[in-house]
């Protein structure tokens, strides 16, 4: 008898301290004085976020990107346009993580490196500080339209600093200085190596959702230029193990010299795209 009431005693500290994880475990916390769950995606929307892969863990992302809406029934608002990119990335450590991905936009296979400079911390350090490099292989290009074409021109590479803050529980903002160069750029007043400015944030609605939107500047677009810089519009739905984020966007490319360099969409014509992504950690 002694015993039962012992355990009806502590069935309600038992579940309170439960629920307590659990909320924890789903809203913003701080660990060891460090800020946690700045971005919940490894992506805003098109930017990285400063989010990484925990060590030993795996992430798959399966990201599709439809074609533009504009033109209606005739693709069925772009379904007929899709683009699927698979991203595979893996937590070296806490703070490193080792991207490979392959993109049906222009056949693009990338490799990456993320990789965390410093921490937000709680009374302390104001930031979180994320380096990002990628490598890729254009195989997109065909030599019966550039006879003169080498594989030097397939190469490309990114260089980013993502700088970000956890205004509050349910505000976080970031900043992307971004270096991207292309061998290959199609147009001749183009330069090679190409410099943007990216600004991206996540407002929490509720529990399991938030609003998302990034935008990149490019700072030396050509005049002659067709492309437009890219603005991105999103919401983010954590079920689970995985999340699952829809958005708008006026660039079909999800690597980043591609929206950055690419964006071949204007929101003031109605001419964007719809997409998702779909992360599931192993």
């Amino acid at each position: 008898m002694k015993k039962l009431l012992l355990v009806a005693l502590l069935l309600p500290t038992i579940y309170n301290a439960q629920n307590d994880l659990l909320d924890e475990i789903d809203t913003d916390t701080t660990w060891t004085n460090y800020t946690d769950a700045v971005f919940k995606g490894l992506k805003i929307v098109n930017f990285e976020s400063t989010k990484l892969v925990a060590k030993k863990e795996f992430t798959l992302i399966v990201s599709h990107r439809f074609g533009s809406v504009k033109d209606g029934f005739d693709n069925f608002f772009g379904l007929d346009e899709a683009v699927t990119r698979l991203n595979f990335v893996f937590g070296i450590s806490d703070g490193l993580n080792i991207g490979v991905s392959r993109s049906s936009f222009q056949k693009i296979y990338e490799t990456s490196l993320k990789y965390r400079i410093l921490r937000q911390q709680k009374n302390g350090f104001p930031f979180t500080v994320v380096g990002f490099n990628a490598f890729l292989i254009n195989t997109g290009l065909e030599k019966d339209n550039l006879p003169y074409l080498e594989f030097k021109h397939r190469l490309g590479y990114t260089a980013q600093v993502l700088i970000s803050r956890k205004v509050n529980t349910n505000l976080s903002l970031e900043l992307a200085p971004t270096f991207f160069h292309d061998n290959y750029v199609d147009n001749d007043e183009q330069d090679n190596s190409q410099y943007a400015l990216g600004f991206g944030g996540r407002y929490k609605l509720g529990k399991r959702w938030s609003v998302n939107v990034d935008y990149g500047w490019h700072l030396n677009r050509a005049d002659n230029s067709l492309y437009k810089n890219p603005l991105s519009i999103g919401f983010d739905l954590e079920t689970g193990g995985h999340v699952f984020q829809m958005h708008f966007t006026n660039a079909q490319s999800m690597n980043t010299n591609g929206f950055l360099g690419q964006g071949a969409g204007d929101w003031g014509d109605g001419d964007f795209y719809f997409g998702f992504n779909l992360s599931r950690v192993f």
